[in-house]
């Protein structure tokens, strides 16, 4: 008799407890809150201060001339966030896709004192100021801090491979005569490498600048470099 009533009195309990907590399981569980907890929330935050982009480290520091033949380096841009890329105005292959991405970026910040673009072209040989001012009036620039830069090539060169670990390299085998990532590197107000993660946490370092996600990535991110 006492072992029943001890079974009454343990099927009580789960029912209150039913009762109490099964309700409320289900409401989390329909509010997408059923992994959350002052313990795991320390572990794991969701702050906005936890979305930080990483800070890779210093951009190289470069001069070079633009397209309006006058000098331009790192310190010009220094308290803008800006763009680089690395590219060639007779480029048949991505060149054009990385224009198009370029040009929806100065569209988005077009008028913003503190936003910038670089664009180094890797064949300096032909890309004179003469020719990347016409390029650049062909592609319907407006901005009037997006510099065209050339230079020495073994200069262009060792900054984009060695400086930024942005390949650029020459091919005769490929159409056009050289080979170049696709990829932009976004550069603080500091001169400070920057970037967001991935969905793994790691830093992707470099922006597709062929793909419509990183332009959208890439522009969500200068909004945020812009307002620190």
């Amino acid at each position: 008799m006492l072992k029943n009533k001890s079974y009454i009195g343990i099927s009580f309990i789960v029912l209150i407890f039913g009762i109490y907590a099964v309700p409320k399981i289900i409401d989390k569980i329909q509010n997408n809150e059923v992994v959350r907890g002052d313990r795991l929330d320390k572990v794991n935050p969701t702050t906005k201060g936890d979305e930080k982009l990483v800070k890779i480290g210093p951009a190289p520091k470069f001069e070079l001339v633009n397209q309006d033949n006058k000098k331009i380096t790192n310190e010009t841009y220094k308290g803008k966030v800006y763009v680089l890329e690395f590219f060639f105005s007779t480029c048949p292959t991505i060149c054009p896709k990385m224009n198009a991405s370029m040009l929806a970026i100065e569209k988005s910040f077009f008028g913003n004192p503190n936003f910038g673009i670089v664009s180094i072209t890797i064949d300096p040989l032909n890309d004179t100021p003469e020719v990347l001012k016409k390029h650049a009036a062909l592609l319907g620039v407006k901005s009037s801090n997006w510099n065209f830069l050339t230079g020495d090539k073994a200069y262009v060169f060792d900054l984009a491979n060695k400086g930024f670990n942005l390949y650029a390299g020459e091919n005769a085998k490929v159409t056009g005569g050289f080979e170049h990532s696709g990829l932009f590197a976004l550069i603080d107000k500091n001169g400070n490498i920057r970037c967001r993660k991935d969905d793994f946490g790691n830093p992707i370092l470099y922006y597709d600048g062929l793909d419509k996600k990183g332009v959208r990535n890439i522009q969500q991110d200068i909004n945020i470099l812009l307002e620190e």
